[in-house]
């Protein structure tokens, strides 16, 4: 077996922000090995749009344990698939997950790496993956840590379409994200609201929100609060499309979730609201973005998937529409 790898494949079942935490890595795999053929494999037809377009991959699969790739049939064919390729590197980045182990055998005999999340010390889930490449040579120090977000000229026109069509050309757009995979991560619809109407106001922006399916009623919630009326593209838009949207935009105020992680991608300025979950695992990555907590509030960050303290939620009620406009207001003017 070679002892420089040339056909890599690269596993990573998981959720849009875990999806872009490795995007660093991959860049930093393919400038170490510049000849190498790296694939990658991720949990869902609707995240494979993430890399379609990324220079550094050269095909992008998908293992959809509950859906497409549920019955024996289907997930076997998917091994046969992975057995024919003959990869001489495997790097496991769902280590936690038995059919994912199964795929890696389907490899065998090639190298493997397995990523470990780090417990006993606090790093950002970007150096952590990055970690896993060490075996091959690859120094964290020297990594460029930003994460990349490649969005097809197809996502640019549609952008550009739908911000034509809602008449905000000329004007500043501020994209609000009202969800996040666990509500307790979520800020008030109210305050959203609340933001959206005094940015359109003070600094004649066009407001868009944004965000997944499940979202739609937070959505409503915005929607029959304010008076500046924003595009409303919940639910509407796919991965790359958002991405595409987000690059657009001037901003996006948003909790601790995936098209959060998507904006630093495509070089748009953050503001995170962070209230149970700590920022130094998950927060922004790059330069110029700003993390809004109240760690004054006991219990933060506590990193749970409930809040059962009273004042209920008090880590994101404290952050005030007031904090967070003077923010939005200050980084749009900085980039006018």
């Amino acid at each position: 077996m070679s002892q420089t790898p040339h056909n890599i494949l690269i596993i990573k079942p998981g959720a849009i922000g875990d999806l872009l935490h490795i995007s660093p890595a991959l860049r930093a795999l393919k400038k170490h090995l510049p000849d190498a053929q790296i694939d990658i494999m991720v949990g869902s037809l609707a995240t494979k749009c993430l890399f379609e377009h990324n220079p550094h991959i050269r095909s992008v699969s998908h293992f959809d344990r509950k859906g497409d790739h549920r019955s024996l049939r289907a997930f076997f064919k998917l091994w046969h698939e992975v057995r024919s390729e003959n990869y001489d590197l495997v790097i496991n980045f769902q280590r936690s997950n038995f059919k994912v182990w199964l795929l890696v055998m389907a490899a065998l005999p090639c190298r493997v790496l397995v990523y470990h999340k780090t417990r006993q010390r606090m790093v950002h889930a970007v150096v952590n993956h990055l970690e896993t490449l060490a075996p091959l040579g690859i120094d964290v120090k020297e990594a460029n840590l930003n994460l990349e977000l490649f969005v097809s000229e197809d996502d640019k026109q549609f952008a550009s379409k739908l911000i034509s069509v809602a008449g905000l050309g000329g004007k500043p757009l501020i994209a609000l994200n009202l969800g996040a995979s666990n509500r307790i991560k979520c800020w008030a619809p109210q305050s959203f609201a609340q933001l959206g109407d005094r940015l359109a106001t003070e600094l004649d922006a066009g407001i868009i929100l944004v965000g997944g399916p499940d979202e739609l009623d937070l959505a409503e919630l915005v929607m029959v609060s304010t008076m500046a009326k924003p595009l409303n593209l919940v639910g509407k838009m796919s991965l790359t499309q958002l991405g595409a949207m987000l690059q657009r935009s001037k901003l996006l105020v948003s909790g601790d979730t995936g098209p959060l992680h998507l904006a630093t991608a495509v070089g748009t300025k953050v503001i995170g609201l962070f209230g149970a979950i700590d920022p130094m695992r998950t927060g922004p990555v790059g330069s110029g973005h700003i993390v809004i907590s109240h760690p004054e509030v006991p219990c933060v960050p506590c990193n749970d998937k409930k809040c059962h303290q009273t004042p209920y939620l008090e880590c994101m009620t404290r952050i005030t529409v007031d904090e967070v406009a003077i923010i939005a207001k200050n980084i749009v003017l900085e980039e006018r």
